[in-house]
């Protein structure tokens, strides 16, 4: 029932968070390689083809089949004023039950990084999940030395919680991670940040 599927559309002020389609291949394929060496440290090894036309078709049926079982949901970043392809947010490793909460990643182009796109995606994203998904908890990993996407999970209320050791295979080699949660019903105030 994929095709009947109602597709989930997220509007903010300036951008609409949607699936990707076929369409965005070359500006997704364009941004990614013209920020490599942006994204690369924070990043694992891109594959081989990675920015290929056959790598974003398996990337956009993923998304669909993800988005209609409930699993993942993967948006890109369009903004409204000229239909540029800024970056993508995914809501990923939804799980329901007892724990209803989800696991947010992203990454945006290196000449959009900076101008508050990330934070307008993560707040209308983490507002979605709360209030359409009826998830509680949302969780969120980056490395230590990674102070942008520190700054911009704490201005968005996600708390600090914790470092994950060996975490994820970043840029070749094996990286503990900062772990970061926004919770539904939030109770524990502000946590201190230790250093970076």
């Amino acid at each position: 029932m994929l095709g009947l599927t109602r597709r989930v559309r997220i509007e903010t002020e300036r951008m609409t968070l949607r699936l990707p389609v076929h369409d965005d291949w070359k500006q997704w394929s364009d941004l990614r390689a013209e920020s490599e060496a942006f994204l690369t440290p924070w990043e694992p090894v891109w594959s081989e083809g990675h920015l290929s036309r056959r790598n974003f078709t398996s990337r956009v049926y993923w998304a669909r089949r993800a988005e209609a079982q409930g699993t993942a949901l993967p948006l890109m970043l369009i903004r409204r004023g000229d239909a540029r392809l800024l970056g993508a947010i995914t809501l990923d490793n939804i799980r329901r039950g007892p724990s209803q909460a989800g696991t947010l990643g992203y990454w945006i182009g290196s000449v959009f990084a900076r101008q508050g796109y990330m934070r307008e995606a993560i707040l209308a994203v983490v507002h979605h999940a709360f209030t359409r998904m009826d998830l509680s908890r949302i969780e969120a990993a980056c490395l230590p030395e990674n102070a942008a996407s520190r700054g911009v999970l704490e201005k968005t209320g996600f708390k600090y919680e914790g470092v994950a050791q060996a975490y994820l295979q970043i840029n070749g080699r094996w990286r503990n991670h900062v772990l970061y949660s926004c919770l539904r019903a939030d109770r524990r105030g502000r946590t201190d940040v230790g250093p970076a």
